[in-house]
């Protein structure tokens, strides 16, 4: 009875770690490898993030829905916990080769005291990141609604890299906040998730961990605006990887491990 009591309680040690492991790999700058193309930037390097700006249309309903259009530029690789920028003579961003994703999603907002809530859908839209080669493409024309596409020139030769789908997403506008006026550049901000699924030619850029994190998620920065009829927004956007949380399955191991533990020792008794 000790060697099941024993084992049951390795178990449960075993479940309480990968819990804890699980639950906190999404909130780390989890690092990645890449091997960028072009004549100049042929060394592999590791980042941790990726940060940008943003365009984005979002159209504002009256039945308290709204659907948005978003195009996001990467600007810089950032390592070391997110605090060291790396310069484009490392990465080759912005010289040799641009990167910059389309994202498309819908949801319901809520208006209380002056503070808007935003809340994403999962399931809405769509995420999609190319590879610019040569760093030539450029916005031709914006979409008119949330619903739209933007419109590109030079990006005969883009690439995708990745896909994925809206999972979920949080928003605040405050334009209260002390930083924030008629053209306030930090009035709220937000974050959402999507899954992540690198192509053949993606995983021949983000080269590892092999398989690749499958999930994405972003943070940024909300400009003030309007949220009625149809808004121009912009601001900044950073991007981070993770795994998928297995919780549930977890929880489950653990609450079993424990279980089996109780009744062992009842069983010595």
């Amino acid at each position: 009875m000790k060697a099941v009591s024993k084992t049951i309680l390795a178990c449960s040690v075993a479940a309480a770690a990968m819990f804890a492991s699980a639950t906190a790999s999404a909130a780390n700058f989890n690092p990645f490898t890449v091997t960028p193309t072009g004549p100049n930037a042929t060394a592999s390097f590791t980042a941790d993030k990726i940060t940008g700006n943003y365009t984005e249309v979002a159209t504002f309903n009256n039945d308290g829905t709204f659907n948005v259009s978003l195009y996001w530029n990467a600007g810089q690789f950032v390592t070391n916990g997110g605090n060291t920028g790396l310069s484009a003579r490392t990465t080759g961003l912005g010289n040799d080769y641009g990167l910059y994703a389309v994202y498309t999603a819908s949801g319901t907002t809520t208006t209380t005291n002056g503070v808007t809530s935003f809340t994403f859908q999962p399931g809405t839209g769509s995420l999609s990141l190319y590879l610019d080669l040569g760093d030539e493409t450029n916005v031709a024309a914006n979409p008119t609604t949330g619903t739209g596409t933007f419109s590109f020139t030079g990006n005969s030769t883009d690439v995708l890299l990745a896909s994925g789908n809206p999972v979920s997403g949080l928003g605040t506008l405050d334009p209260s906040l002390s930083t924030c006026g008629s053209n306030g550049i930090n009035c709220g901000s937000f974050g959402s998730e999507t899954t992540f699924a690198l192509t053949t030619a993606g995983s021949a850029f983000f080269v590892s961990p092999n398989p690749f994190y499958n999930l994405s998620f972003q943070s940024g920065q909300l400009n003030n605006f309007t949220p009625t009829g149809t808004q121009l927004i912009n601001g900044s956007l950073d991007v981070v990887f993770a795994n998928e949380v297995p919780e549930p399955a977890s929880l489950g191991l653990l609450g079993l491990g424990l279980l089996g533990l109780g009744f062992a020792r009842r069983k010595q008794k």
